[in-house]
């Protein structure tokens, strides 16, 4: 079986969707699916097999991004899309557009993945526009998107409730994705602390709360600035990481500085995912993650594999992953309650341990194998069912003929 990536995203871009994106490319061909990708080109990558790479610009206010134009996209994705038995879409851009024209043409069976809930974002980028306004134009677009697909997949049960509450009527299938849990699973965890640690020049007992992601509004990385500070009252020598970049980088610095944090917030960009990032994870304490408005959260669960403690909020897709309260403090959305939780889990080695044991356990649930078997599958039965319906449509028309 041959599936067709398209996104206006991909590596060396460091966010979810693309790390989703080669999640399941690496993934799918131990399950009988081989994978072709279109994606911007951002450099000068090297050439490799199943990759078609677009030359674009530089977005304006977002360098990490690129704009290929429209007629690239479509061109590239007609091409491939020849050889395709299904079109998987990635992101509602070009992408998406290119993606659903060559479904068309080639009568092909189309899926994309709701990756972002743009409805939460977009007055953070457009503050000059009415917010109400932005809100129902993100629920008009995703409504109709969503509805000429043959299935769009959702990261968690929240985020189908809340498409479904925009009047999306076509199928939705809840698929969380993988992570390679495995290569987040350290074996000696003291070693990997202890280099990072010695990289970054962070004393070896100094207590470290990490978070790893963007550094973009919807983080809500602010929080966690904020969150700090409370719980320097308690455990004064508490840093946070903040492995990362993105255009709130800089208004985030002047936060810290603001709040008298600026010594104990330390910004150590993006981190390369198979060799520097396990060590980071392994060099903290715990993990801090505030974002109120994720699909899913996949840092979390690269957090547990390496059996780190969680202090999150669980919100929208995190809600799955954080429910049954196994490896993590779930504090409410309050500065001084989450500041207080990393106080405690900082101070309670024994909590830290326990819970860290409970993380380890429950993302061996959320394994890429495991959940890359799942979308496979899920390929094969939209082909038939988009088989089915074209039979289906087919014969009326046949025995008129006749």
């Amino acid at each position: 079986m041959r599936v067709l990536m398209v996104s206006d995203v991909y590596f060396p871009r460091v966010n979810g969707v693309s790390t989703a994106i080669d999640t399941h490319r690496r993934g799918l061909p131990q399950h009988g699916v081989e994978v072709e990708l279109v994606v911007p080109r951002y450099e000068d990558e090297s050439g490799e097999p199943g990759i078609t790479r677009l030359p674009g610009w530089r977005v304006p206010g977002d360098p990490e991004d690129r704009f290929v134009a429209p007629h690239r996209v479509r061109s590239a994705v007609m091409k491939a899309a020849a050889q395709a038995d299904l079109i998987h879409i990635q992101t509602p851009f070009a992408a998406h557009y290119a993606g659903l024209a060559a479904a068309r043409r080639f009568n092909l069976p189309v899926v994309a993945t709701y990756h972002t809930l743009f409805e939460e974002y977009l007055h953070l980028y457009a503050p000059m526009l009415p917010e109400s306004w932005l809100r129902g134009l993100a629920r008009r677009l995703s409504r109709s998107q969503c509805n000429a697909l043959d299935a769009t997949i959702v990261p968690s049960h929240a985020m189908a409730q809340r498409l479904r509450e925009y009047g999306i009527t076509a199928p939705l299938q809840v698929l969380p994705t993988g992570v390679p849990v495995g290569q987040f699973s350290v074996g000696d965890r003291a070693s990997h602390r202890a280099r990072f640690r010695a990289r970054y020049r962070i004393p070896p007992d100094q207590p470290v709360a990490l978070f790893v992601g963007r550094a973009a509004h919807e983080k809500n990385i602010g929080f966690l600035i904020e969150a700090l500070a409370h719980a320097r009252c308690t455990v004064p020598e508490l840093l946070l990481v903040v492995a990362g970049e993105g255009p709130a980088l800089e208004s985030l610095k002047e936060r810290a500085k603001a709040l008298g944090q600026a010594d104990h917030v330390r910004f150590i960009g993006y981190l390369d995912r198979a060799r520097e990032l396990p060590d980071c994870y392994a060099a903290a304490d715990l993990f801090a993650f505030a974002s109120r408005t994720e699909t899913q959260g996949l840092v979390l669960i690269e957090a547990m594999a390496v059996g780190l403690p969680v202090v999150a909020l669980a919100e929208m897709g995190t809600c799955d992953l954080l429910g049954a309260h196994q490896g993590a403090l779930v504090p409410p959305c309050d500065v001084g309650a989450f500041g207080d939780a990393m106080a405690r889990l900082t101070s309670d080695s024994a909590l830290r341990s326990l819970l860290g044991e409970q993380a380890r356990v429950l993302a061996r649930d959320w394994s890429d194998d495991a959940l890359t078997a799942r979308m496979a599958m899920l390929y094969r039965d939209v082909c038939l069912a988009h088989a089915t319906k074209e039979n289906t449509w087919k014969a009326p028309s046949k025995a008129k003929q006749a």
